[in-house]
């Protein structure tokens, strides 16, 4: 299933889909669906898993979502190109994607 398909409320799960597009320049959207309602944390990760971006911290109900990283920490800076990773948190359920910033 696509990230950006439509789906019933009867259909909907916890998926953290693949970022697009990937590798990516200058920003990326991730896409991930949630099954209820969730305290949701989607934030992004170096490889020494360094917490470097929050893109989403708040309060979600079930539905499907897209956000955008822009390439940038927490400070406004550009990072350096190399493998990141994203992770999702929704209540109970967690899950990890890479991605590649290619400069």
């Amino acid at each position: 299933r696509a990230w950006f398909a439509l789906d019933t409320p009867d259909d909907l799960a916890f998926e953290l889909y693949q970022n697009v597009p990937n590798p990516f320049n200058p920003s990326t959207a991730i896409g991930y669906t949630l099954a209820e309602v969730s305290q949701v944390r989607l934030s992004v990760h170096n490889v020494l898993g360094q917490e470097i971006r929050v893109l989403v911290n708040a309060v979600q109900s079930a539905g499907a979502y897209n956000a955008l990283w822009d390439g940038r920490d927490a400070f406004g800076r550009e990072v350096s190109t190399g493998l990141y990773l994203y992770r999702l948190k929704a209540g109970p359920h967690v899950a990890v994607n890479k991605m590649v910033l290619a400069k």
